[in-house]
């Protein structure tokens, strides 16, 4: 029954959020203030916490591989089809079209399905799953489509056009700082990361065998303890209902890219992943999960749409309750 109930409330408390916003208990942004504490804290601390209280093998990399392929390869193949499009709803399906949902909704289920051991293979999932939704799907949206960071693309006055305006530089001195300028976007966007940052750590230290005091798994307890009702409860303060055709249009296109990857990805997770059947569910529940917290962030930051975002994401955890439901009952594990 538990395995039930831990998502269904879940997606309650996205609910609550909604209407504690919809009735004025909540500003119409105070979900930034949740994004903060969220991102900044909580979520590190649910990292922390995982690692130090449960034994984490280096073999298990393989599936933190695998998840950085799974998390990259919607954006190439989003960026590549939708040529046609503008460079608006490019943006919005090159974000939110990829990624995954792990230590804020996979995680309490994947518990609640097959007990505290299974955190561990979701963690290593969501090592090269961080990878991307944590900046790298932000940096692809961004230098594949032209956007300059820190403005919205209203600011910089998108059109039409695919891709925003760009001239490449010819000379010398222009290309060396420009080269200079990208790798400037990429650290600050990856190394600003506090999540990246934290699992980053996480991996050196299970690498050299080396393991997080007692003490401080003692002091991350209640922030792991906190991340599913912060993340879930700042997604229903952050959602909106869709506001025209075009925003349902929109958020159409992000389900019918996500349901047939995720499928195709839990397909490849269950059959070709060289672990033990227990470990290989993880990894399938882990493929179902909906977007990512980090989307709604950059959604806002590169559209200012984050509400639609939020409904975006409340949309696929329902479908992703739906199909892990039926994968758990198909696996039999």
């Amino acid at each position: 029954m538990s395995a039930i109930l831990t998502p269904v409330g879940l997606l309650l408390i996205i609910l609550t959020g909604y209407l504690f916003r919809r009735f004025g208990l909540f500003g119409k942004r105070d979900y930034r203030i949740l994004q903060t504490v969220e991102f900044d804290i909580v979520l590190p601390g649910a990292i922390v916490y995982s690692f130090a209280t449960n034994p984490h093998d280096i073999s298990l990399l393989w599936i933190s591989v695998f998840a950085f392929f799974c998390s990259l390869l919607p954006v190439v193949l989003i960026f590549l089809t939708t040529r046609r499009r503008n460079v608006t709803d490019r943006a919005f399906l090159m974000l939110n079209g990829a990624g995954f949902n792990l230590g804020c909704f996979c995680f309490p289920v994947v518990q609640s399905f097959w007990g505290a051991g299974a955190v561990v293979p979701a963690a290593m999932f969501d090592i090269g799953n961080c990878v991307m939704v944590a900046a790298g799907t932000n940096v692809l949206t961004q230098q594949l489509l032209h956007i300059q960071p820190g403005k919205t693309l209203a600011e910089q006055h998108a059109g039409a056009a695919p891709t925003l305006p760009y001239v490449k530089p010819k000379d010398k001195d222009a290309k060396r700082l420009a080269r200079r300028a990208l790798w400037r976007t990429i650290g600050k966007s990856f190394f600003g990361s506090v999540p990246f940052d934290t699992y980053l750590l996480m991996i050196v230290l299970t690498v050299f065998d080396v393991h997080v005091p007692a003490w401080i798994a003692t002091f991350c307890q209640p922030l792991s303890n906190a991340n599913a009702l912060v993340s879930m409860l700042m997604v229903g303060m952050l959602m909106d209902l869709p506001q025209s055709k075009h925003d349902v249009k929109e958020v159409l296109a992000v389900v019918a890219w996500r349901v047939p990857f995720s499928i195709a990805f839990a397909c490849a997770a269950w059959f070709l992943l060289p672990f033990s059947a227990s470990i290989r569910a993880v990894a399938v529940i882990c493929t179902l999960a909906p977007i990512a917290i980090f989307s709604t962030l950059f959604t806002d930051k590169v559209l200012g749409n984050a509400k639609l975002a939020g409904f975006s994401l409340a949309l696929t955890a329902m479908i992703s309750l739906v199909l892990m439901a039926i994968a758990h009952m198909l696996m039999g594990v």
